[in-house]
């Protein structure tokens, strides 16, 4: 047998979406995905009749006319299109859910504030009524700047699908597990995992193991990205294929149900027939995903000094000014630290970016006491902070081996505009009153002695 007569011994991969069943693998990625065969159109995207007498309809993230690198946008083929879930609006209230601009002259916002978990009660509460706003920055209005809210389910939406034409919302899960039931497919989400829903998107939330709580960043700017590596170079941080879109899946029900939308910082809601999740196939890079934290690749100093905390960014959202963001979300995991002759925790700073940090599990090094699991805390622009004595004199102190932090996963929403306190941070939730109080005890070392350290 020669060369070209031999037998070809590829062996060709089953599927092709990824090795975790339901997601799509990447971020950025033009995805294409059907849940019944031949639902998606091949080489066109607006065919003169669709397959399965399907609509076909463009969900678009940015102007269209966006550089291509930057254009987003989705193509949907669904049962019915979107304005069939467009009956009568009425506006309603979710008293706990702020945008901004949202500055109570009564209110102080300027300072460093602290605060404990808040409590999970037993009150039924879904994804719209349990939301607590505690900052908001920038305005709704003109797209600018962000909220930062807690989460409290304890019961799933039930005929009920909400959208934000306002804003993207980055989910960080603290305790328990939900399941986002979206347009384009299902996310199932828990602690150590973010999800990242678009401007737009309809979804509902449903409870898998409860109560549940956690953080949602809502970004009201630019969409989020990953940011430039810089030196750095092509590998580290967060992956772009570690990152999960799902894929399609729809439902057809007609059953009385209630759409809810968050426009401009005002809600309303309309009822429809039918379940508004009957995308049966789509394709695009305008979608949701998620992203399990412990694949997040952490670089840091080998030798001397500690870097700034903005090399352990997963996602940044771009503002007008470069190098400056609109947001972003800073990740504090697990890692070693190596430095010699260095005061390795987070040195005491103040800068332009307001940082709002929660913690997920464990113990953060720069405060080692009274920053807990569920807990926040909030350092505004151009406030002093840093390490409490505690750390301080331990960090100093220290014999400089190569130790491991472990047991700890923290994070930061960080802006360059003012986060004001909501009334409910101010007042409801559980503030540290003696927070300020940490630093009181850092001691005068300075007595004019050349060479003393």
């Amino acid at each position: 047998m020669n060369q070209q007569q031999r037998p070809h011994s590829f062996v060709q991969a089953p599927t092709p979406m990824g090795t975790t069943p339901g997601y799509m693998p990447g971020f950025g990625n033009d995805f294409e995905t059907e849940a019944l065969p031949g639902a998606l159109p091949q080489g066109m995207n607006s065919p003169q009749k669709c397959n399965y007498g399907l609509y076909g309809e463009q969900l678009s993230g940015t102007a269209f006319t966006a550089p291509s690198h930057q254009n987003e946008r989705t193509w949907c083929y669904r049962i019915r299109p979107s304005v069939k879930h467009s009956r009568r609006y009425q506006k309603i209230s979710l008293p706990h859910w702020k945008s901004a601009p949202n500055i109570d002259p009564d209110v102080v916002s300027m300072g460093q504030f602290r605060w404990d978990p808040v409590p999970v009660s037993d009150e039924p509460l879904n994804w719209l009524t349990g939301m607590r706003t505690m900052t908001t920055a920038g305005d709704v209005n003109t797209q600018v700047g962000m909220a930062s809210h807690i989460y409290l389910v304890t019961e799933s939406m039930v005929d009920e699908y909400f959208y934000s034409a306002d804003s993207e919302l980055l989910v960080v899960p603290q305790e328990g597990r939900l399941r986002f039931y979206t347009e384009l497919g299902i996310i199932d989400l828990e602690p150590k995992e973010i999800a990242v829903i678009p401007r737009g998107l309809l979804y509902r939330v449903e409870v898998l193991e409860g109560p549940c709580r956690g953080f949602v960043c809502e970004n009201y700017g630019q969409k989020f990205e990953l940011p430039g590596r810089g030196p750095i170079g092509a590998n580290c941080m967060a992956n772009r294929r570690d990152f999960k879109t799902p894929v399609a899946a729809y439902e057809d029900r007609e059953v009385p149900s209630k759409v809810y939308i968050k426009w401009c910082g005002q809600f309303h809601v309309t009822e429809i027939g039918h379940s508004p999740l009957d995308v049966v196939a789509w394709h695009g890079n305008y979608a949701p995903c998620k992203y399990d934290l412990r694949t997040y690749c952490p670089v840091g100093a080998i030798l001397f000094d500690h870097p700034d905390p903005s090399i352990f960014t997963v996602l940044t959202a771009p503002s007008g000014v470069p190098g400056t963001a609109n947001i972003d979300f800073v990740l504090f995991r697990e890692r070693w630290m190596v430095a010699e002759d260095t005061f390795r925790p987070p040195w005491y700073h103040k800068n332009i970016m307001s940082e709002l940090m929660g913690n997920i599990y464990g113990q953060y090094d720069a405060k080692p006491q009274g920053f807990v699991p569920g807990g926040m805390s909030l350092h505004n622009m151009m406030m002093p902070h840093g390490p409490d004595m505690n750390a301080f004199e331990g960090a100093s102190n220290a014999d400089l081996q190569p130790h491991k932090l472990d047991n700890t996963m923290s994070f930061m929403f960080e802006t360059r505009f003012p986060q004001h306190l909501t009334k409910f941070a101010a007042e409801e939730a559980p503030l540290q009153d003696e927070y300020i109080d940490c630093w009181t005890t850092l001691e005068k070392k300075f007595d004019g002695t050349p060479g003393k350290k």
